[in-house]
Protein backbone atom coordinates (compact mmCIF):
# COMPACT_ATOMS: atom_id res chain seq x y z
CA UNK A 1 0.00 0.00 0.00
CA UNK A 2 3.02 2.34 0.80
CA UNK A 3 4.47 2.04 -2.38
CA UNK A 4 1.40 2.53 -4.36
CA UNK A 5 1.59 5.87 -2.56
CA UNK A 6 4.69 6.64 -3.70
CA UNK A 7 4.14 5.58 -7.24
CA UNK A 8 1.27 7.94 -7.08
CA UNK A 9 2.84 10.73 -5.50
CA UNK A 10 5.65 10.46 -8.39
CA UNK A 11 3.12 10.26 -11.00
CA UNK A 12 1.49 13.18 -9.73
CA UNK A 13 4.88 15.56 -8.97
CA UNK A 14 6.37 14.57 -12.73
CA UNK A 15 2.71 16.09 -14.19
CA UNK A 16 2.72 19.62 -11.78
CA UNK A 17 6.47 19.85 -13.14
CA UNK A 18 5.82 19.21 -16.25
CA UNK A 19 2.42 22.09 -15.92
CA UNK A 20 4.76 24.07 -14.21
CA UNK A 21 7.77 24.00 -16.85
CA UNK A 22 5.20 25.34 -19.38
CA UNK A 23 3.42 28.12 -17.33
CA UNK A 24 6.72 29.25 -16.98
CA UNK A 25 7.79 28.81 -20.93
CA UNK A 26 4.09 30.76 -21.46
CA UNK A 27 3.05 27.48 -23.87
CA UNK A 28 -0.48 27.27 -21.38
CA UNK A 29 -1.07 31.14 -21.02
CA UNK A 30 0.71 33.57 -23.14
CA UNK A 31 0.83 37.22 -21.99
CA UNK A 32 0.31 39.89 -23.85
CA UNK A 33 0.43 43.16 -21.68
CA UNK A 34 -1.72 43.01 -18.87
CA UNK A 35 -4.04 40.49 -20.50
CA UNK A 36 -3.65 36.65 -20.45
CA UNK A 37 -4.98 35.19 -23.71
CA UNK A 38 -4.33 31.23 -24.75
CA UNK A 39 -4.65 31.43 -28.11
CA UNK A 40 -3.94 33.80 -30.99
CA UNK A 41 -7.39 35.57 -30.99
CA UNK A 42 -7.59 39.50 -30.40
CA UNK A 43 -7.95 40.52 -26.78
CA UNK A 44 -9.09 43.88 -26.19
CA UNK A 45 -7.33 45.80 -24.11
CA UNK A 46 -9.04 47.53 -20.87
CA UNK A 47 -7.96 51.10 -19.60
CA UNK A 48 -8.74 50.31 -16.14
CA UNK A 49 -6.02 47.38 -15.84
CA UNK A 50 -3.44 49.10 -18.02
CA UNK A 51 -1.74 52.94 -16.08
CA UNK A 52 0.76 53.88 -18.60
CA UNK A 53 -2.44 55.91 -20.46
CA UNK A 54 -2.82 59.21 -17.92
CA UNK A 55 -4.18 62.57 -17.79
CA UNK A 56 -6.51 63.59 -20.07
CA UNK A 57 -5.49 61.68 -23.00
CA UNK A 58 -6.86 58.75 -20.12
CA UNK A 59 -10.08 60.99 -19.46
CA UNK A 60 -10.90 60.80 -22.64
CA UNK A 61 -10.03 56.95 -23.80
CA UNK A 62 -12.56 56.33 -20.35
CA UNK A 63 -15.80 59.12 -22.13
CA UNK A 64 -15.40 57.11 -25.18
CA UNK A 65 -15.63 54.13 -23.59
CA UNK A 66 -18.95 54.80 -21.76
CA UNK A 67 -20.24 56.46 -24.43
CA UNK A 68 -19.68 53.51 -26.70
CA UNK A 69 -21.60 51.51 -23.60
CA UNK A 70 -24.17 53.78 -22.82
CA UNK A 71 -24.92 56.24 -25.70
CA UNK A 72 -28.23 56.86 -24.86
CA UNK A 73 -27.40 58.48 -21.84
CA UNK A 74 -25.62 61.07 -23.56
CA UNK A 75 -27.52 61.10 -27.30
CA UNK A 76 -30.47 59.23 -27.28
CA UNK A 77 -33.88 60.30 -26.78
CA UNK A 78 -32.87 61.36 -23.19
CA UNK A 79 -29.62 62.61 -23.85
CA UNK A 80 -27.61 64.50 -21.34
CA UNK A 81 -25.30 65.96 -24.60
CA UNK A 82 -27.82 66.10 -27.35
CA UNK A 83 -31.03 63.88 -28.60
CA UNK A 84 -29.84 62.40 -31.99
CA UNK A 85 -30.49 58.73 -31.36
CA UNK A 86 -32.92 55.99 -31.36
CA UNK A 87 -32.46 55.08 -27.47
CA UNK A 88 -29.66 51.90 -28.60
CA UNK A 89 -26.11 51.94 -27.50
CA UNK A 90 -23.25 51.19 -29.80
CA UNK A 91 -22.42 48.48 -27.40
CA UNK A 92 -25.58 46.56 -28.39
CA UNK A 93 -24.15 45.63 -31.99
CA UNK A 94 -20.71 46.21 -30.54
CA UNK A 95 -20.24 43.88 -27.50
CA UNK A 96 -18.34 44.96 -24.63
CA UNK A 97 -18.01 48.38 -25.96
CA UNK A 98 -16.02 46.63 -28.85
CA UNK A 99 -13.40 44.81 -27.16
CA UNK A 100 -15.23 41.15 -27.47
CA UNK A 101 -13.61 39.09 -30.17
CA UNK A 102 -15.94 37.87 -32.85
CA UNK A 103 -18.49 40.37 -31.34
CA UNK A 104 -18.09 42.65 -33.95
CA UNK A 105 -15.48 44.83 -32.29
CA UNK A 106 -13.26 47.90 -33.11
CA UNK A 107 -10.19 45.81 -33.21
CA UNK A 108 -8.96 46.71 -36.77
CA UNK A 109 -10.76 50.03 -37.24
CA UNK A 110 -7.73 51.94 -36.39
CA UNK A 111 -5.16 50.09 -38.35
CA UNK A 112 -7.26 49.83 -41.68
CA UNK A 113 -8.89 53.42 -41.71
CA UNK A 114 -8.80 55.44 -43.58
CA UNK A 115 -9.40 53.07 -46.06
CA UNK A 116 -11.72 52.80 -49.81
CA UNK A 117 -15.19 51.48 -49.23
CA UNK A 118 -17.30 49.96 -51.89
CA UNK A 119 -20.03 51.24 -50.10
CA UNK A 120 -19.68 54.47 -50.40
CA UNK A 121 -17.44 54.83 -53.76
CA UNK A 122 -15.06 56.88 -51.49
CA UNK A 123 -12.23 56.96 -49.37
CA UNK A 124 -13.30 57.07 -45.56
CA UNK A 125 -12.22 58.16 -42.42
CA UNK A 126 -12.99 56.74 -38.78
CA UNK A 127 -15.64 59.73 -38.12
CA UNK A 128 -17.06 58.84 -41.70
CA UNK A 129 -17.30 55.19 -40.10
CA UNK A 130 -18.72 56.50 -37.04
CA UNK A 131 -21.62 58.69 -38.42
CA UNK A 132 -22.43 55.70 -40.29
CA UNK A 133 -23.15 53.27 -37.04
CA UNK A 134 -25.15 56.85 -35.81
CA UNK A 135 -27.06 57.29 -39.03
CA UNK A 136 -28.36 53.42 -39.72
CA UNK A 137 -27.75 51.50 -36.35
CA UNK A 138 -28.90 54.01 -34.12
CA UNK A 139 -31.10 55.45 -36.99
CA UNK A 140 -30.20 58.97 -35.76
CA UNK A 141 -27.42 61.65 -36.56
CA UNK A 142 -23.85 61.87 -36.46
CA UNK A 143 -22.44 63.52 -33.69
CA UNK A 144 -20.16 66.54 -34.61
CA UNK A 145 -17.18 66.24 -35.82
CA UNK A 146 -15.57 68.56 -33.76
CA UNK A 147 -17.09 67.51 -30.33
CA UNK A 148 -15.61 66.40 -27.20
CA UNK A 149 -18.27 62.66 -27.87
CA UNK A 150 -16.70 62.26 -31.17
CA UNK A 151 -12.81 62.94 -30.17
CA UNK A 152 -13.41 60.91 -27.24
CA UNK A 153 -14.72 58.08 -29.43
CA UNK A 154 -11.59 58.74 -31.44
CA UNK A 155 -9.82 58.40 -28.55
CA UNK A 156 -10.92 55.12 -27.63
CA UNK A 157 -11.17 53.36 -30.59
CA UNK A 158 -7.64 54.28 -31.13
CA UNK A 159 -6.15 53.17 -28.13
CA UNK A 160 -8.52 49.58 -28.60
CA UNK A 161 -6.20 48.75 -31.21
CA UNK A 162 -3.14 50.30 -30.66
CA UNK A 163 -1.13 46.88 -30.08
CA UNK A 164 -2.50 45.97 -33.82
CA UNK A 165 0.04 46.79 -36.51
CA UNK A 166 -1.06 48.80 -39.89
CA UNK A 167 -3.38 46.68 -42.29
CA UNK A 168 -3.33 44.13 -40.00
CA UNK A 169 -7.04 42.51 -39.22
CA UNK A 170 -6.44 40.45 -36.00
CA UNK A 171 -7.73 36.82 -35.61
CA UNK A 172 -11.33 37.68 -34.15
CA UNK A 173 -11.76 40.49 -36.02
CA UNK A 174 -15.30 42.24 -36.33
CA UNK A 175 -17.88 39.30 -37.67
CA UNK A 176 -17.35 35.89 -38.47
CA UNK A 177 -18.91 34.93 -41.81
CA UNK A 178 -20.67 31.73 -41.56
CA UNK A 179 -20.99 29.15 -44.60
CA UNK A 180 -23.87 29.52 -46.74
CA UNK A 181 -26.92 27.70 -46.63
CA UNK A 182 -27.94 24.82 -49.95
CA UNK A 183 -31.08 26.87 -48.98
CA UNK A 184 -32.87 29.67 -48.35
CA UNK A 185 -33.22 31.17 -44.97
CA UNK A 186 -36.60 30.55 -43.50
CA UNK A 187 -37.84 33.63 -41.34
CA UNK A 188 -40.73 30.93 -40.33
CA UNK A 189 -37.86 28.64 -38.77
CA UNK A 190 -36.07 31.75 -37.33
CA UNK A 191 -39.79 32.30 -35.50
CA UNK A 192 -39.72 29.06 -33.83
CA UNK A 193 -35.54 29.45 -32.80
CA UNK A 194 -36.40 33.45 -31.68
CA UNK A 195 -38.91 31.79 -29.22
CA UNK A 196 -37.44 29.41 -27.32
CA UNK A 197 -33.57 31.66 -27.30
CA UNK A 198 -34.41 34.91 -28.07
CA UNK A 199 -37.90 36.20 -26.49
CA UNK A 200 -37.13 36.37 -22.98
CA UNK A 201 -34.63 39.32 -23.48
CA UNK A 202 -35.39 40.80 -26.30
CA UNK A 203 -39.46 40.18 -26.22
CA UNK A 204 -42.05 39.13 -28.10
CA UNK A 205 -42.60 41.58 -30.30
CA UNK A 206 -38.61 42.38 -30.90
CA UNK A 207 -39.19 45.30 -28.51
CA UNK A 208 -36.32 45.16 -26.61
CA UNK A 209 -36.01 46.12 -22.69
CA UNK A 210 -35.94 49.40 -21.36
CA UNK A 211 -33.76 50.17 -18.19
CA UNK A 212 -36.14 50.75 -15.12
CA UNK A 213 -34.88 54.60 -15.54
CA UNK A 214 -36.23 54.17 -19.13
CA UNK A 215 -33.04 56.44 -20.43
CA UNK A 216 -31.20 53.43 -22.34
CA UNK A 217 -32.46 49.86 -23.40
CA UNK A 218 -30.78 46.70 -21.13
CA UNK A 219 -31.93 44.52 -24.09
CA UNK A 220 -32.04 46.08 -27.72
CA UNK A 221 -34.92 46.41 -29.91
CA UNK A 222 -34.77 44.33 -33.02
CA UNK A 223 -37.51 45.32 -34.86
CA UNK A 224 -39.96 48.30 -34.77
CA UNK A 225 -39.48 52.13 -34.79
CA UNK A 226 -36.58 52.25 -32.32
CA UNK A 227 -34.44 49.72 -34.07
CA UNK A 228 -31.68 49.71 -36.02
CA UNK A 229 -32.98 51.15 -39.75
CA UNK A 230 -32.48 48.77 -42.85
CA UNK A 231 -29.58 50.75 -43.84
CA UNK A 232 -27.70 49.04 -40.98
CA UNK A 233 -24.42 46.62 -41.35
CA UNK A 234 -26.99 44.02 -39.28
CA UNK A 235 -29.72 44.07 -41.73
CA UNK A 236 -27.72 41.51 -44.29
CA UNK A 237 -28.84 38.20 -42.95
CA UNK A 238 -24.51 37.03 -43.12
CA UNK A 239 -23.56 39.57 -40.65
CA UNK A 240 -26.41 39.30 -38.91
CA UNK A 241 -26.06 35.36 -39.19
CA UNK A 242 -22.31 35.53 -38.10
CA UNK A 243 -22.86 37.84 -35.22
CA UNK A 244 -25.58 35.52 -33.35
CA UNK A 245 -23.91 32.61 -34.06
CA UNK A 246 -20.65 33.78 -31.79
CA UNK A 247 -22.34 36.24 -29.28
CA UNK A 248 -26.11 35.03 -28.55
CA UNK A 249 -28.12 34.11 -26.21
CA UNK A 250 -25.39 36.71 -24.15
CA UNK A 251 -23.70 35.26 -21.57
CA UNK A 252 -23.97 31.99 -22.35
CA UNK A 253 -22.30 32.03 -25.93
CA UNK A 254 -18.78 32.57 -27.52
CA UNK A 255 -16.93 31.61 -30.59
CA UNK A 256 -15.59 28.16 -28.96
CA UNK A 257 -18.70 27.45 -27.44
CA UNK A 258 -21.88 28.30 -29.45
CA UNK A 259 -25.37 28.02 -28.44
CA UNK A 260 -26.99 28.20 -32.11
CA UNK A 261 -26.27 25.63 -35.29
CA UNK A 262 -25.01 27.97 -38.87
CA UNK A 263 -28.60 26.87 -39.63
CA UNK A 264 -30.55 28.40 -36.54
CA UNK A 265 -28.68 31.52 -36.77
CA UNK A 266 -29.18 31.99 -40.83
CA UNK A 267 -33.28 31.33 -40.07
CA UNK A 268 -33.14 33.51 -37.07
CA UNK A 269 -31.13 36.40 -39.16
CA UNK A 270 -34.02 35.50 -41.67
CA UNK A 271 -36.90 35.97 -39.15
CA UNK A 272 -35.32 39.45 -37.06
CA UNK A 273 -34.68 41.15 -40.79
CA UNK A 274 -38.21 40.25 -42.05
CA UNK A 275 -39.96 42.48 -39.54
CA UNK A 276 -41.05 46.09 -39.62
CA UNK A 277 -38.05 48.88 -39.25
CA UNK A 278 -37.07 52.58 -40.34
CA UNK A 279 -36.03 52.99 -43.52
CA UNK A 280 -32.72 54.90 -44.71
CA UNK A 281 -32.26 56.02 -48.39
CA UNK A 282 -29.45 54.02 -49.75
CA UNK A 283 -29.80 54.90 -53.67
CA UNK A 284 -26.27 56.24 -53.37
CA UNK A 285 -25.16 53.10 -51.88
CA UNK A 286 -22.76 51.00 -53.86
CA UNK A 287 -22.00 52.91 -56.95
CA UNK A 288 -20.75 49.40 -58.76
CA UNK A 289 -23.82 47.25 -58.95
CA UNK A 290 -20.92 44.73 -59.01
CA UNK A 291 -19.60 45.54 -55.89
CA UNK A 292 -22.88 44.73 -53.87
CA UNK A 293 -22.58 42.01 -51.23
CA UNK A 294 -24.46 38.60 -52.64
CA UNK A 295 -27.24 39.51 -49.50
CA UNK A 296 -27.50 43.22 -50.17
CA UNK A 297 -31.32 43.35 -50.12
CA UNK A 298 -31.68 46.25 -52.52
CA UNK A 299 -31.46 46.42 -56.39
CA UNK A 300 -30.53 47.40 -59.06
CA UNK A 301 -27.66 44.46 -59.57
CA UNK A 302 -25.52 43.39 -61.85
CA UNK A 303 -27.00 40.09 -62.11
CA UNK A 304 -30.73 38.90 -62.57
CA UNK A 305 -31.47 37.41 -59.83
CA UNK A 306 -34.36 38.88 -57.21
CA UNK A 307 -34.14 41.03 -54.73
CA UNK A 308 -35.78 38.74 -52.44
CA UNK A 309 -32.83 36.08 -53.30
CA UNK A 310 -30.33 38.11 -52.87
CA UNK A 311 -31.88 38.94 -48.95
CA UNK A 312 -32.62 35.41 -48.13
CA UNK A 313 -30.72 33.34 -50.57
CA UNK A 314 -30.00 30.98 -51.51
CA UNK A 315 -26.78 32.61 -52.17
CA UNK A 316 -24.62 29.63 -53.47
CA UNK A 317 -25.85 30.07 -57.14
CA UNK A 318 -25.35 34.11 -56.67
CA UNK A 319 -21.94 33.46 -55.44
CA UNK A 320 -21.42 31.44 -58.64
CA UNK A 321 -22.56 33.63 -61.02
CA UNK A 322 -19.94 36.23 -59.51
CA UNK A 323 -17.07 33.91 -59.18
CA UNK A 324 -17.41 32.00 -62.66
Amino acid sequence: MKKQYIVIIGIASIILIYFLIGFIAGDYFKMDGNITSTDSTWVGPSIYIEHTTLGEERELIIYGQELIAHTSRYLGPKGSVAQITNGMNCQNCHLQAGAKAWGNNFAAVFSTYPKFRDRSGQIETIYKRVADCMERSLNGKAVDSNSREFKAIYAYIKWLGKDVQKNEQPIGSGIEKLPYLDRAADPQKGQIVYIAQCQTCHGANGEGLLTLDEVEYAYPPLWGPNSYNDGAGLYRLSNFAGYVKNNMPNLLTSHKNPTLTDEESWDIAAYVNSQSRPHKDQSKDWPKFEKKPLDFPFGPYADSFSESQHKYGPFKPIQKFYTK
